[in-house]
């Protein structure tokens, strides 16, 4: 049966309420404004924002230590205006750690140096962005997810929200089921965050990733602590520490935070290259393991876990920035990969993005010319901005550790002398999921159990999982879609012994005994009895679990898991983060 649906246009549609779609807004109604104070012809557009999470900030998660230069480019007077922050950075160290010490490095990185930074909450400072878009005409619909890009041939003319009242079967609810409605736009903006759901399909369908290095990614797993008043003697407000070492394995890339937040709490953290090798490989259980050591562990004692979540980064750095338009649309942001590796700094990157994008808009809406060659001012903006040049001067950076640690130092210190070039023009890198060694021995590795964790310092998935907050709506379709169901019990498990319930970081994905396959998701089986592999076992999905970070659909070995938004109003509920 056909659906009937309402279209509602708009002239600026923007895909997510992050960092680079609110300041794209903003930017843009700035330069509407002040057009207007003069010119003859004013401009009235209408500028939409939709955005999956229920409220504004639900679901952004960073670190974060802030370069203000991108906010100060938006707004000149941002403190005077009340952007929320933690503290300025006042102390700042890089800390090698072995299994039982913490050593301070006397040579850093200029790079890693935090002098004029700020700590932040990226939830707190994109719900004060919302308020400046919403106060400048901006309309924002939070709870509204984007299931799909619509298209005339290869023009993007919108996007279409995600149906709502569906059961878990694909059936509508009666009385409850409302058809998504077509929002259709002059451009769209997709700012969606991390491997973006719609930017996903979208990217390859128009070869915007031709010639590009594919995108590799970190997963961050973060708590927020109340310090007890032993810890804030230890660790006090705008202090940064970023360690290297223990408890990371040999050959993995990455490493931990501590940074002390205003009102004694601590944002600390643990980043893990997802294009480590090893299946079993659990990167919450290594975060857990890191607080576990003595420098990190005497600032938590007596403490208390206020909030926890985990994240997805782009890390692929410049030669793995697609394409950033199409006819009719732009990419900004975590979406088309504006980070910078080397700094663990992405904010500044994102907000000058939207910044970018706005000006070009402005410009097509004054011409009213919103064609692909239009829209393509927004690259050349952007290979001319200090952005591009910041991202440029480390653009071998990260792929170097792909070729062993070793590599990789050596590497980063040529580059340092080299202008970012390192020991190659261009250093290729292989996507996070092709990394994988296979298991010794066929058969699903054992998960970590949950009774090594002490539930004071240490916890295990499930617990975390309370304390950020995540539901979902449990009779709607999964939106973890396992395409090929089939693959998980049998070439999965003899080829890597099914690292989904590793590399999750919110325990979604189990492998249990047949008998306690009852609740999987209904795509595997509508009978809750799905095939099991030869040790009896069948993959039970705990979406409610999901917390967004988008580690499955960038790590799974075989590309057969793919994230889609679910419902408005499910996921993490993030606070502080």
């Amino acid at each position: 049966m056909e659906v009937e649906r309402e279209v509602m246009e708009q002239d600026v549609l923007l895909v997510g309420a992050g960092a680079a779609n609110l300041s794209c807004a903003i930017k843009l109604m700035q330069l509407v404004a002040k057009h207007n104070e003069s010119a003859e012809t004013k401009l009235e557009p209408q500028v939409s924002i939709i955005e999956k999470a229920p409220e504004i900030g639900h679901h952004q998660l960073s670190g974060a230590v802030m370069d203000p230069r991108g906010m100060a480019e938006l707004f000149p007077d941002w403190r005077e205006q009340g952007c929320p922050i933690e503290a300025p950075v006042a102390r700042d160290a890089m800390m090698k750690l072995s299994a039982t010490k913490a050593r301070k490095l006397k040579i850093v990185p200029p790079s890693l140096h935090n002098t004029g930074k700020f700590v932040v909450s990226l939830n707190k400072i994109v719900k004060w962005l919302a308020t400046k878009a919403e106060a400048a005409g901006v309309n924002i619909f939070p709870g509204f997810p984007g299931a799909d890009v619509l298209y005339e041939d290869n023009r993007v003319k919108g996007v279409r929200v995600r149906d709502m009242g569906v059961d878990k079967w694909g059936e509508p609810k009666d009385g409850e089921f409302m058809p998504g409605g077509d929002l259709v736009a002059k451009v769209t903006v997709l700012g969606e965050g991390t491997r973006g759901s719609l930017a996903k399909h979208l990217i390859p369908k128009l070869g915007l990733d031709k010639g590009r290095n594919p995108q590799i990614y970190q997963i961050g797993v973060k708590e927020v602590w109340k310090l007890s008043e032993a810890g804030q003697k230890l660790l006090k407000p705008g202090d940064v520490y970023h360690t290297m070492k223990h408890p990371m394995p040999k050959g993995v890339f990455g490493g931990g935070w501590v940074y002390g937040m205003a009102d004694g709490m601590a944002s600390i953290g643990f980043v893990v290259g997802l294009d480590y090798k090893d299946p079993t490989l659990d990167p919450h259980q290594l975060f857990q393991k890191y607080k576990q050591h003595p420098w990190v562990k005497a600032m938590l004692d007596g403490g208390e876990i206020l909030h926890y979540g985990a994240k997805t980064i782009p890390d692929g750095g410049y030669f793995s920035v697609p394409k950033l338009s199409a006819d009719g649309v732009l990419l900004v942001g975590d979406t088309a990969g504006f980070m910078n590796s080397m700094r663990l700094k992405g904010i500044h990157l994102a907000i000058k993005s939207g910044i970018l994008a706005a000006e070009t808009i402005f410009e097509c809406l004054k011409s009213g010319d919103f064609s692909a060659n239009a829209l393509h001012k927004y690259q050349n903006r952007w290979e001319s901005s200090w952005a591009k040049a910041e991202m440029w001067g480390v653009r071998n950076f990260r792929q170097a550790y792909q070729r062993g640690e070793t590599y990789g130092f050596l590497n980063t210190a040529v580059g340092l002398i080299t202008g970012g070039r390192g020991l190659s023009s261009r250093l290729s890198v292989h996507a996070d999921y092709k990394e994988y060694n296979r298991v010794p021995k066929p058969g699903t590795t054992p998960a970590q159990p949950a009774s090594q964790y002490d539930d004071k310092l240490t916890f295990d998935k499930l617990k975390d999982v309370y304390y950020s907050g995540s539901t979902h709506e449990e009779n709607q379709p999964c939106h973890l879609q396992v395409i090929q169901p089939d693959v998980c019990v049998t070439k999965c498990t003899q080829e890597y012994g099914n690292p989904c319930q590793h590399f999750c970081p919110a325990k979604v994905y189990e492998m249990v005994p047949k008998d306690e396959g009852k609740g999987m998701s209904p795509q595997l089986d509508r009978d809750g009895q799905g095939q099991a592999n030869a040790q009896g076992l069948v993959l039970k999905i705990n979406a409610s679990n999901c917390v967004h970070c988008k580690t499955c659909d960038i790590k799974d070995p075989y590309q057969v898991i793919n994230w889609v938004v679910p419902e408005g109003g499910g996921g993490p509920i993030y606070t502080n983060m």
